[in-house]
């Protein structure tokens, strides 16, 4: 079997119809960042095979990978996927710059669909924002009101606005009422900068809490380019969640405004064994709800990060999408916004108590190697007869790596490897990097070995070093400078991605706009 070619204008026609694609950036991330499809999911060569199984789960769904050029690693992708049984592969001719050539805009960022849902949100919903100014103020004036940040605890510590208090945007139904007791308090939703603010704000408001409620604009960007200063390294922990009768109500309402399916088991198994139609099984819930009672083959998709992020979860366009939870109004809300953002939503109707499920997409990602020990790694480290590539990003390199170790990624790697030693050491931190790379080793005659790496660093018997230039910027493929750059004290950088986000809609063309149906 083999793959075809899809030109612009056919592509175009595809992305805009009913029938499901799937549309795959192979490109390493910091490629695709710079500019890419409106649709795309970033889906690196590098971590190819691992993801798409997850990301597109049927084999037979008509899927189509590109590059800048059409003839570069989409080529390659294209044929691994082939050989991971995938029968309806297209390569997009001319890549970004033939998409160009037709008259189509590419984009930079990440997230666009979700980002740019945000941003219609507001221009349709008018949805009420004060200002870092306004919250100083209503601080100095000790006015009575809560800052509720909308991101999830690991962001949060990272950076936050004095005072605030963690609370996912996916979490905001559920745990409201324990953060909120009065309805004169002015609830302010704040995320990194625009999309998380809005978004929570706007829940809130649909949910017809009655409370003065506002986005901060810009978030703690905003707070920080006003030089306010932010909290950082604070540790959150979630509200105890309350869900009495009102909220039921609320949730209900919108399954009525909104047109949302509430499906039975029988319902699910239908569709699982409906093979003309792609299924996702999303819990919603948190990470560590998850872990305890999530339903087979579920991938957990927690709610605010679902919305704000829906390509890193769904990768097939006009998909099934079903949710669950736990409490009957989670799953509910979050639907709400996947509906309006042009998505085949579904909430299954008995949640956790379900006895649905789908098949594991888990790998051997080892390939059935025994990873070696960090002792076997020491004495590794000394024998110049082994190649150690160290393949993890460029960014976890610069910061600690081997002394004797070569940075690596899976686009570039059988070029690295010409004229090394047939003992090759593979140091990882990611299973989806080391299947990339065994796969693209296999069958070069190669003694290969594998060292995982805890998620705690390197252990303190390993000797590291630090290369702040090393690799160069313009080595890094895998890594966007221009997203991150604006969390780590680039002012510049800050008001480029604001500038960025708030001019997302005027790039659309009227397919583009019509893909979301906000009310």
């Amino acid at each position: 079997m083999t793959f075809q070619s899809v030109d612009a204008k056919t592509l175009k026609q595809w992305l805009h119809g009913k029938t499901e694609i799937a549309l795959f950036d192979v490109r390493e991330h910091g490629q695709y960042g710079e500019s890419h499809l409106f649709l795309a999911t970033s889906v690196p060569y590098s971590r190819l095979e691992y993801e798409a199984a997850r990301l597109a789960p049927r084999k037979s769904v008509r899927l189509v990978v590109y590059d800048e050029n059409g003839s570069g690693v989409s080529v390659k992708a294209a044929q691994a996927l082939i050989q991971q049984g995938y029968q309806n592969i297209y390569v997009l001719s001319g890549g970004t710059q033939g998409w160009q050539d037709a008259g189509f805009n590419v984009f930079a960022g990440v997230n666009l669909p979700s980002k740019t849902f945000g941003e219609l949100v507001e221009h349709q919903c008018h949805t009420p924002r004060v200002s870092a100014h306004d919250l100083v103020k209503m601080m100095s004036d000790k006015e009575d009101f809560i800052v509720l940040d909308g991101r999830p605890q690991s962001e949060f510590k990272k950076m936050s606005i004095p005072g605030a208090q963690c609370c996912p945007n996916g979490e905001l139904a559920y745990r409201i009422k324990s953060h909120v007791a009065s309805q004169d308090t002015k609830i302010i939703i704040n995320c990194a900068g625009r999309t998380r603010s809005i978004i929570g704000a706007q829940t809130l408001i649909n949910l017809g809490i009655k409370n003065p409620i506002f986005a901060l604009e810009n978030g703690t960007q905003g707070w920080y380019l006003n030089d306010y200063v932010l909290d950082h390294g604070k540790v959150a922990q979630y509200a105890q969640p309350k869900v009495d009768e009102e909220m039921l109500l609320a949730s209900q309402a919108l399954v009525k405004k909104f047109d949302i399916p509430v499906i039975s088991d029988e319902q699910f198994l239908s569709w699982k064994n409906d093979t003309d139609r792609s299924l996702y099984l999303c819990d919603v819930r948190t990470a560590e709800e998850f872990a305890l009672d999530g339903l087979p083959g579920a991938q957990n998709t927690p709610g605010g990060q679902f919305i704000q992020a829906t390509d890193q979860f769904v990768g097939v366009r006009n998909a099934r999408i079903v949710l669950y939870d736990s409490d009957g109004v989670r799953a509910i809300t979050v639907a709400s916004w996947l509906k309006q953002m042009g998505h085949d939503v579904a909430v299954l109707r008995d949640g956790v108590k379900s006895t649905v499920s789908l098949p594991s997409t888990q790998i051997d990602h080892l390939l059935g190697l025994a990873p070696i020990k960090t002792t076997d790694l020491q004495a590794m480290d000394q024998n110049d007869a082994v190649t150690i590539l160290d393949i993890r990003g460029s960014m976890q390199y610069r910061k600690a790596h081997l002394p004797n170790a070569l940075w690596a990624i899976r686009p570039r790697l059988q070029e690295i490897i010409r004229g090394a030693q047939k003992s090759i050491l593979i140091i990882s931190d990611d299973p989806a990097l080391t299947y990339g790379a065994l796969l693209e080793l296999k069958g070069l005659d190669l003694n290969i070995q594998v060292y995982e790496l805890p998620d705690s660093g390197f252990p303190k018997e390993l000797k590291t070093v630090s290369t702040e230039a090393m690799p160069p910027n313009s080595d890094c493929i895998d890594f966007l400078f221009f997203v991150h750059d604006r969390h780590d004290g680039n002012k510049d950088a800050a008001r480029r991605y604001l500038e960025w986000e708030t001019g997302l809609i005027a790039q659309l063309d009227q397919d583009e706009i019509n893909l979301y149906s906000i009310q």
